[in-house]
């Protein structure tokens, strides 16, 4: 079967993450403790394409793996949580194993 979507979550699912990471601990503190809103606009709009890509590519997953509703649902609530998707990768990953040997 073919394992590329399930890859291309995970990786957008990583970048995902540490776009959050950047927007929460460097491009917050930037704007408020050093007047630099700027930071937050540039990380936000990079961070808000990726949730969308991510959350565009876990529904796509879904329908090319069949996979339950329950699924995306995790990847979704993943997406909102700080290291959330880190998170949820691990189980992608055995997914992505589980894939590749059948």
């Amino acid at each position: 079967m073919n394992i590329k979507p399930l890859k291309l979550l995970r990786k957008t699912g990583i970048a995902e993450g540490i776009s959050f990471l950047v927007l929460l601990l460097i491009a917050m503190p930037l704007k408020y403790a050093f007047d630099f809103p700027l930071a937050v606009k540039y990380v936000g709009c990079v961070h808000g394409f990726l949730f969308i890509a991510y959350v565009a590519l876990a529904w796509f997953v879904k329908e090319t793996y069949n996979w339950p509703f329950k699924k995306f649902l995790f990847s979704f609530i993943a997406a909102w949580l700080p290291l959330g998707t880190f998170i949820y990768d691990k189980q992608l990953k055995k997914e992505e194993i589980l894939l590749k040997n059948s």
